[in-house]
């Protein structure tokens, strides 16, 4: 039996300055059972001196507890080491530096518990943040939606959409665990959350969509913070794109009512990539050829099978074509999408 019923799991790196801040949230939760597991990514300032500090202070203090990384390995293997050591039955992801509302858990678990649902959500807000002060909000709200037969979850999130973030949902470890599922860990960024969160919804058929804003998502702007450029690394994309790959390749999924749209999903992510690669070609360590570029928008879909698809038939289609020209070509009518979703040059 579970040690406890919920797991609070935050990867922490380098977030001195908000850390103090989202842990308290989390340790303010009205829920009593709670596990709060912190994941240092072995980061070089004071984060888990205050962790450590709450740990010792605080009245939940006995509560958290912190496993460390091996070495710096990034927020996807974080996710993955703590879904691994969680006690809790049901598992809840935060950033380190956003904030939660006092009764977020206590909210998601009885809609868990009163419709035997596999995973809740709570709707967010983006706080918009320049210079340490609030400039905006702008709320995300869900309808209140139960799903309770096969496919009919799956079916909502391909067609309607539900975030893509790996944080603000409870979800059941029993699931997580016995699927195999798993954030690709390649590194920073490179949309590691969504390899996670776009096969969630395929082994899911009971769920909860909760109208009431449980999570605040901090997005930060600073007038004087010059950004070091950064170094793009050729591998780490390389394996971001062969994970996208991997979930193209589900066979299984063909005949489900929601295969093509979830395929244009896939298939507008790695067009981000292919963007990327060529928008940023010289910040790479090693620059990516024209074909390098074009093979990134491989279609596993016949083009019979978009053409006779009720649902993304248009997107499918070019992304169709896109695999299908010349390498030249490919980079050609990318630059029109580029320039409108302002991948910038260096």
């Amino acid at each position: 039996m579970a040690e406890y019923l919920v797991t609070i799991g935050m990867p922490v790196y380098n977030v001195e300055r908000y850390i103090r801040r989202s842990l308290e949230s989390a340790l303010a939760q009205t829920f009593p059972s709670i596990e709060f597991l912190i994941c240092d990514d072995c980061g070089t300032d004071s984060s888990i001196d205050i962790v450590k500090e709450l740990q010792q202070q605080h009245p939940r203090g006995k509560d958290i507890r912190i496993v460390r990384q091996e070495r710096n390995m990034g927020i996807g293997a974080g996710r993955n080491r703590m879904m691994d050591e969680a006690k809790g039955r049901y598992f809840y992801s935060m950033d380190a530096d956003d904030i939660i509302v006092p009764e977020t858990i206590e909210l998601l678990y009885r809609a868990i518990n009163e419709y035997q649902a596999e995973v809740a959500y709570g709707s967010y807000e983006r706080v918009y943040e320049h210079d340490g002060q609030i400039v905006g909000r702008e709320p995300f709200p869900y309808p209140k939606r139960l799903f309770t037969a096969p496919d009919e979850y799956a079916s909502f999130v391909y067609y309607e959409g539900v975030q893509c973030m790996n944080w603000n949902f409870l979800m059941n470890l029993e699931v997580v665990r016995r699927n195999g599922l798993r954030v690709t860990a390649v590194g920073h960024g490179y949309g590691e959350d969504f390899t996670y969160t776009i096969d969630l919804p395929t082994y899911i058929t009971r769920a909860v969509l909760l109208p009431d804003v449980t999570y605040q998502y901090f997005n930060r702007t600073f007038s004087n913070r010059v950004k070091p450029k950064k170094q793009l690394s050729h591998k780490q994309l390389l394996l971001a794109i062969d994970a996208i790959d991997r979930k193209k390749r589900r066979d299984e999924l063909k005949g489900k009512p929601y295969y093509a749209k979830r395929m244009a999903h896939l298939m507008m992510f790695d067009c981000s990539f292919a963007c990327e690669m060529l928008g940023r070609r010289k910040s790479f360590d090693i620059p990516f050829t024209n074909r390098e570029i074009r093979d990134v928008m491989w279609h596993p879909m016949t083009l019979s099978e978009i053409l006779r698809a009720p649902a993304a038939r248009v997107h499918n289609l070019f992304y169709w074509l896109l695999s299908k020209s010349w390498p030249w070509l490919c980079v050609l009518l990318l630059q029109p999408i580029i320039k409108r979703y302002g991948v910038k040059k260096h």
